[in-house]
């Protein structure tokens, strides 16, 4: 006689279930179940409280394949929509993180945060060995973003210039942040999600946008 399949013996092709779809496990399931109760002991039946935990197994295991391929398909149809969006943007002005000075046509262009109002914003433009190129006086700014340009027409480094940003109240300091203003040539459905193809070079992920100008 066929030994009786165990519980444990369900339990074990539980964790195939990432690699077969929901249907396939269920029948994996079922088939295990109608062998144990072929080849159970007459004197010893399976009790209905035995059979109905082997029965939910089943069904968890169904439930969780089903939510794994739902979830799957809204975080595809999610990507399909953030590559349409980013699409739609090539040609326009972003603003992400960095401190990067974008040249382009002899113009340098940047950005900056300000988490309150500000009576002075100096920002200092450096070459990539951080050899001062130029200093801009903004002058009074909000809160919020703000961005500047810097003729880089006499600038003939190799590499992009980068820039930091004081900004003062009342002689007391305000944090600035950078950030990089560039324009959007291409997208990429990278495996990390979408990348933007920047005109100054490198590229940025689509999350890290923080504004289209």
């Amino acid at each position: 006689m066929v030994a009786a399949v165990s519980s444990s013996t369900l339990s074990n092709a539980t964790s195939a279930a990432g690699q077969t779809s929901a249907q396939e496990q269920s029948d994996r399931f079922m088939k295990l179940l109608v062998a144990q109760l072929n080849n159970q002991d007459p004197l010893n039946p399976m009790d209905n409280a035995e059979m109905t935990s082997q029965m939910a197994q089943i069904n968890t295991v169904s439930g969780i394949q089903t939510l794994n391929e739902s979830v799957k398909s809204l975080s595809d149809q999610f990507t399909s929509m953030q590559l349409l969006q980013a699409t739609s943007m090539i040609g326009r002005e972003v603003l992400t993180p960095g401190n990067a000075v974008s040249v382009h046509s002899g113009v340098g262009k940047g950005a900056l945060s300000l988490p309150a109002n500000a009576d002075k914003v100096t920002v200092q433009v450096r070459s990539p060995s951080g050899q001062l190129l130029d200093t801009i006086e903004l002058g009074a700014k909000a809160t919020g973003r703000h961005s500047f340009e810097w003729n880089a027409s006499g600038y003939t480094g190799s590499g992009a210039p980068t820039f930091s940003v004081s900004a003062s109240n009342g002689g007391k300091a305000v944090s600035a942040t950078t950030l990089r203003r560039d324009t959007i040539t291409g997208v990429d459905n990278a495996a990390n999600g979408v990348s933007l193809a920047l005109r100054s070079g490198g590229t940025a992920p689509h999350s890290s946008i923080q504004a289209i100008l």
